[in-house]
């Protein structure tokens, strides 16, 4: 990763992803699973992406299934491609977060808000029951079948964006486990979480994020840090 002035990171990769016989220990490593989250280049890249979706498929009966696109334009260049892969996560996905900046790469011109809308659509009744925008500065934004929430993200001197979006979607599904929300059991009530609830756990995985920026490197808190802080 390169660094510039203002801390924003820029990534460069040279990978190959390949998951050769994964198919055959499914039913094992997914034994007993309430959550399974999945995303960036592990669902974009061929051939292991499709080794990916068959290790969701197999999943979604049992689990609730979080995805984040986080698009890599260097490694994944073809935006037609990457809207169709994410495409097919958001519809099995019970979890979506994304970025401004991946939506407006998938969908140019297009409001990310509106996107994130369109996002909540998909596959109707056994869609996405949330999907989550972070926005940089301006907070995120967040949606559910029952409401739309949104939080300031918290002022801090940034020394990096190193790890921040992994930090903030760690910190949502974290929240999501503590309220009982996960397992497919429990997809109902995810999606019909009302936006007090889904503010919430937007301003927890924001003060997350605020903590992994506000130190160098790829550094998140702890539930401890985490909860030493006021409104937790």
């Amino acid at each position: 990763a390169v660094i510039d002035d203002d801390g924003a990171a820029t990534y460069t990769f040279d990978l190959a992803w390949e998951l050769p016989g994964l198919a055959d220990r499914l039913a094992f490593m997914l034994q007993g699973t309430t959550l399974l989250h999945t995303g960036s280049i592990a669902t974009m890249l061929a051939p292991g992406a499709e080794a990916v979706l068959a290790a969701v498929e197999h999943a979604h009966p049992a689990a609730t299934i979080s995805f984040d696109p986080n698009c890599r334009p260097s490694i994944i260049t073809d935006v037609d491609y990457a809207r169709r892969q994410a495409e097919k996560f958001v519809i099995l996905a019970d979890v979506v977060k994304a970025s401004d900046e991946d939506l407006e790469w998938l969908y140019p011109g297009v409001d990310v808000l509106e996107s994130a809308r369109r996002w909540l659509s998909l596959g109707g009744s056994e869609g996405p029951g949330m999907v989550v925008v972070t926005r940089g500065g301006a907070g995120p934004w967040g949606i559910t079948a029952a409401g739309e929430a949104a939080f300031e993200a918290p002022r801090v001197e940034v020394a990096d964006t190193v790890g921040a979006g992994d930090s903030f979607m760690a910190a949502l599904l974290s929240g999501i486990v503590d309220r009982g929300l996960d397992g497919a059991q429990n997809r109902q009530d995810l999606r019909g979480l009302p936006a007090e609830g889904l503010a919430e756990l937007l301003a927890h995985a924001s003060r997350a994020a605020a903590i992994t920026v506000s130190r160098p490197g790829a550094n998140p808190p702890t539930r401890a840090e985490l909860n030493a802080l006021p409104g937790e």
